[in-house]
């Protein structure tokens, strides 16, 4: 692992320990995001930048977004990091590269996620472009 990336709890400060008291209350309460895997999950702490978080052993990442816990993406081509709402809201599909626009759109689709334009649109030509002639 790296030196900033802990799930060493003996590293939280009383800071982080209140913000894992409101994950774990927000699990107990909402449940995980759907699409999160079970599979060994557990607390982690970036001492960078002070976000404390749930991981599992699929890498994937679960953060309170407001209220809620959500699903934290890390785009597979440029490595942009956010809540699936806000690299909608911060990105166009011009603005990425394809691989992170299909990581965008797949992740919109299986989380039930209400595209507007642009990206409504890139999704309906994606499905155009599938079908046969």
């Amino acid at each position: 692992m790296t030196d900033y990336y802990t799930e060493n709890l003996g590293k939280f400060g009383f800071r982080e320990i209140r913000m894992l008291k409101d994950i774990l209350t927000a699990w107990v309460e909402n449940g995980l995001p759907e699409e999160f895997s079970f599979d060994n999950v557990r607390p982690a702490m970036n001492m960078n930048s002070g976000y404390v978080f749930l991981v599992n052993d699929d890498y994937e990442v679960a953060m309170m977004n407001g209220e809620k816990l959500e699903i934290f993406h890390t785009l597979p081509y440029g490595g942009e990091e956010g809540f699936l709402s806000d690299l909608i809201e911060e990105n166009t599909p011009d603005d990425l590269h394809d691989e992170d626009v299909e990581y965008i759109l797949n992740a919109a689709d299986i989380s039930g996620f209400d595209l507007q334009p642009p990206w409504l649109d890139r999704k309906i030509d994606n499905i155009t472009d599938m079908e046969p002639n």
